[in-house]
Protein backbone atom coordinates (compact mmCIF):
# COMPACT_ATOMS: atom_id res chain seq x y z
CA UNK A 1 0.00 0.00 0.00
CA UNK A 2 1.20 3.66 -0.75
CA UNK A 3 1.15 3.92 3.23
CA UNK A 4 4.11 1.36 3.68
CA UNK A 5 1.28 -1.40 5.37
CA UNK A 6 1.82 -5.12 3.73
CA UNK A 7 -1.37 -6.86 3.67
CA UNK A 8 -2.17 -10.49 3.86
CA UNK A 9 -4.69 -11.36 2.23
CA UNK A 10 -5.15 -14.90 3.71
CA UNK A 11 -4.80 -13.19 7.42
CA UNK A 12 -5.44 -9.54 7.08
CA UNK A 13 -4.72 -7.89 10.20
CA UNK A 14 -6.63 -4.99 11.41
CA UNK A 15 -3.02 -3.28 12.66
CA UNK A 16 -2.36 -3.31 8.71
CA UNK A 17 -5.38 -1.52 7.10
CA UNK A 18 -5.21 2.57 7.06
CA UNK A 19 -8.26 4.63 5.68
CA UNK A 20 -6.21 6.54 3.44
CA UNK A 21 -5.29 3.15 1.39
CA UNK A 22 -8.64 2.30 1.39
CA UNK A 23 -9.82 5.68 -0.06
CA UNK A 24 -6.91 5.92 -2.59
CA UNK A 25 -8.08 2.50 -4.21
CA UNK A 26 -11.62 2.78 -4.24
CA UNK A 27 -11.31 6.00 -5.64
CA UNK A 28 -9.36 4.15 -8.64
CA UNK A 29 -11.41 1.14 -8.65
CA UNK A 30 -13.98 1.94 -11.41
CA UNK A 31 -18.03 0.36 -10.99
CA UNK A 32 -19.68 -1.57 -13.42
CA UNK A 33 -16.02 -2.90 -15.28
CA UNK A 34 -15.62 1.12 -16.05
CA UNK A 35 -18.22 0.40 -18.95
CA UNK A 36 -20.24 3.93 -18.08
CA UNK A 37 -20.71 6.99 -19.79
CA UNK A 38 -18.62 10.32 -19.29
CA UNK A 39 -14.84 10.79 -19.10
CA UNK A 40 -14.12 9.99 -16.09
CA UNK A 41 -14.89 6.38 -14.45
CA UNK A 42 -17.65 5.65 -11.81
CA UNK A 43 -15.51 4.81 -9.03
CA UNK A 44 -16.21 2.68 -6.10
CA UNK A 45 -15.77 5.40 -3.58
CA UNK A 46 -18.09 7.33 -5.06
CA UNK A 47 -20.47 4.79 -5.09
CA UNK A 48 -20.08 4.31 -1.21
CA UNK A 49 -20.91 7.65 -0.94
CA UNK A 50 -24.34 7.46 -3.03
CA UNK A 51 -24.63 4.04 -0.97
CA UNK A 52 -24.70 6.02 2.44
CA UNK A 53 -26.67 9.04 1.42
CA UNK A 54 -29.58 6.67 0.26
CA UNK A 55 -29.65 5.35 3.28
CA UNK A 56 -29.67 8.18 5.43
CA UNK A 57 -32.87 8.56 3.36
CA UNK A 58 -33.80 5.15 4.16
CA UNK A 59 -33.79 5.58 7.59
CA UNK A 60 -36.98 7.38 9.81
CA UNK A 61 -36.35 11.24 10.55
CA UNK A 62 -37.06 9.65 14.14
CA UNK A 63 -33.42 7.72 14.61
CA UNK A 64 -31.59 9.65 11.71
CA UNK A 65 -30.21 11.50 13.83
CA UNK A 66 -28.44 8.51 16.24
CA UNK A 67 -26.66 7.61 12.84
CA UNK A 68 -24.88 4.62 14.73
CA UNK A 69 -25.08 2.21 11.77
CA UNK A 70 -23.54 4.78 8.58
CA UNK A 71 -19.66 3.62 9.31
CA UNK A 72 -20.93 0.34 8.15
CA UNK A 73 -22.82 1.50 5.04
CA UNK A 74 -20.01 3.70 3.89
CA UNK A 75 -17.54 1.30 4.46
CA UNK A 76 -19.71 -1.53 2.66
CA UNK A 77 -17.46 -2.38 -0.31
CA UNK A 78 -14.02 -1.25 1.45
CA UNK A 79 -12.53 -4.55 0.42
CA UNK A 80 -12.21 -3.69 -3.14
CA UNK A 81 -10.05 -1.23 -2.45
CA UNK A 82 -7.63 -4.94 -2.11
CA UNK A 83 -9.82 -7.15 -4.43
CA UNK A 84 -11.42 -4.79 -6.62
CA UNK A 85 -14.81 -4.45 -8.27
CA UNK A 86 -15.49 -7.77 -9.74
CA UNK A 87 -18.95 -7.97 -11.22
CA UNK A 88 -21.63 -10.00 -9.71
CA UNK A 89 -21.88 -12.46 -12.78
CA UNK A 90 -18.03 -13.34 -12.25
CA UNK A 91 -18.40 -13.33 -8.33
CA UNK A 92 -20.87 -16.29 -8.96
CA UNK A 93 -18.23 -18.14 -10.77
CA UNK A 94 -15.82 -17.77 -8.02
CA UNK A 95 -18.20 -18.93 -5.68
CA UNK A 96 -17.04 -19.40 -2.34
CA UNK A 97 -13.30 -18.89 -2.50
CA UNK A 98 -14.00 -14.97 -3.40
CA UNK A 99 -16.33 -14.53 -0.44
CA UNK A 100 -14.17 -16.09 1.99
CA UNK A 101 -11.39 -13.89 1.36
CA UNK A 102 -13.96 -10.78 0.76
CA UNK A 103 -15.40 -11.69 4.33
CA UNK A 104 -11.97 -12.05 5.85
CA UNK A 105 -10.59 -8.22 4.25
CA UNK A 106 -14.40 -6.77 5.38
CA UNK A 107 -13.61 -8.60 9.22
CA UNK A 108 -10.77 -6.73 9.48
CA UNK A 109 -11.59 -3.28 8.22
CA UNK A 110 -14.50 -3.35 10.52
CA UNK A 111 -12.43 -4.40 13.61
CA UNK A 112 -9.55 -1.81 12.78
CA UNK A 113 -12.02 1.04 12.82
CA UNK A 114 -13.87 0.01 16.24
CA UNK A 115 -16.87 -1.95 14.47
CA UNK A 116 -17.72 -5.52 15.37
CA UNK A 117 -16.42 -8.34 12.66
CA UNK A 118 -19.61 -9.16 11.34
CA UNK A 119 -22.14 -6.43 11.42
CA UNK A 120 -25.90 -6.90 12.60
CA UNK A 121 -28.51 -8.32 10.30
CA UNK A 122 -30.23 -4.86 10.13
CA UNK A 123 -27.73 -2.73 9.26
CA UNK A 124 -26.61 -5.50 6.54
CA UNK A 125 -30.27 -5.37 5.43
CA UNK A 126 -30.58 -1.11 5.13
CA UNK A 127 -27.06 -1.49 3.22
CA UNK A 128 -28.37 -4.12 1.03
CA UNK A 129 -31.61 -2.41 0.08
CA UNK A 130 -29.59 1.12 -0.47
CA UNK A 131 -27.11 -0.71 -2.82
CA UNK A 132 -29.93 -2.15 -4.36
CA UNK A 133 -31.35 1.57 -5.13
CA UNK A 134 -28.07 2.80 -5.88
CA UNK A 135 -27.38 -0.06 -8.98
CA UNK A 136 -30.62 1.12 -10.17
CA UNK A 137 -29.98 4.43 -10.53
CA UNK A 138 -26.50 3.88 -11.94
CA UNK A 139 -27.59 1.17 -14.22
CA UNK A 140 -29.62 3.75 -15.86
CA UNK A 141 -27.96 6.97 -15.97
CA UNK A 142 -24.89 5.70 -16.19
CA UNK A 143 -23.98 1.86 -17.85
CA UNK A 144 -26.88 2.05 -20.70
CA UNK A 145 -29.05 0.04 -19.02
CA UNK A 146 -33.42 0.72 -20.07
CA UNK A 147 -35.57 1.02 -17.23
CA UNK A 148 -37.36 -2.63 -18.00
CA UNK A 149 -33.90 -3.93 -17.75
CA UNK A 150 -33.09 -2.62 -14.69
CA UNK A 151 -36.23 -2.87 -12.94
CA UNK A 152 -35.90 -7.03 -13.57
CA UNK A 153 -32.62 -6.67 -12.03
CA UNK A 154 -32.50 -4.26 -9.19
CA UNK A 155 -36.27 -4.25 -8.24
CA UNK A 156 -37.92 -0.53 -8.25
CA UNK A 157 -36.64 2.94 -6.76
CA UNK A 158 -37.87 4.64 -4.68
CA UNK A 159 -38.12 8.38 -5.06
CA UNK A 160 -35.02 10.02 -3.57
CA UNK A 161 -33.91 14.08 -2.77
CA UNK A 162 -31.96 15.65 -4.99
CA UNK A 163 -29.00 15.42 -2.53
CA UNK A 164 -28.30 11.64 -3.62
CA UNK A 165 -28.92 11.86 -6.99
CA UNK A 166 -26.01 14.33 -6.98
CA UNK A 167 -23.69 11.84 -6.34
CA UNK A 168 -24.37 10.00 -10.20
CA UNK A 169 -21.98 12.69 -12.15
CA UNK A 170 -18.97 11.06 -11.66
CA UNK A 171 -16.20 12.59 -9.88
CA UNK A 172 -12.36 13.01 -10.67
CA UNK A 173 -10.64 10.35 -8.69
CA UNK A 174 -8.73 12.93 -6.39
CA UNK A 175 -12.26 14.42 -5.71
CA UNK A 176 -13.74 11.09 -4.75
CA UNK A 177 -10.84 9.90 -2.73
CA UNK A 178 -11.18 13.50 -0.89
CA UNK A 179 -14.84 13.60 -0.14
CA UNK A 180 -14.99 9.92 0.88
CA UNK A 181 -12.15 10.64 3.39
CA UNK A 182 -14.27 13.66 4.45
CA UNK A 183 -16.79 12.00 4.87
CA UNK A 184 -15.36 9.07 6.65
CA UNK A 185 -14.43 11.41 9.05
CA UNK A 186 -17.37 13.08 9.45
CA UNK A 187 -18.84 10.28 10.26
CA UNK A 188 -16.44 8.92 12.65
CA UNK A 189 -16.79 11.96 15.43
CA UNK A 190 -20.67 11.55 15.43
CA UNK A 191 -21.61 7.57 15.56
CA UNK A 192 -18.88 7.18 18.24
CA UNK A 193 -18.87 4.14 16.31
CA UNK A 194 -21.45 1.68 18.35
CA UNK A 195 -23.27 -0.20 15.48
CA UNK A 196 -24.77 -2.22 18.21
CA UNK A 197 -26.49 0.44 19.90
CA UNK A 198 -30.03 -0.47 19.36
CA UNK A 199 -32.14 -1.33 16.12
CA UNK A 200 -32.19 0.41 12.86
CA UNK A 201 -35.74 1.83 11.67
CA UNK A 202 -36.54 2.59 8.23
CA UNK A 203 -39.16 4.07 6.53
CA UNK A 204 -40.37 2.57 3.42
Amino acid sequence: MLSGRRLDLLDPSPLDIEIEDIAHGLARVARWNGQTSGPQIYSVAQHSLLVEAIACHMVSSKTASAAHWQLGVLLHDAAEYVIGDMISPFKTVMGGTYREVEARLMAAIHLRFGLPATLRSDVRDLTKRADQQAAYLEATRLAGFDRAEALKFFGRPAALPQSALSYLAPWSADEAKARFLARFQSVSATTGLTLNSGPVATSD
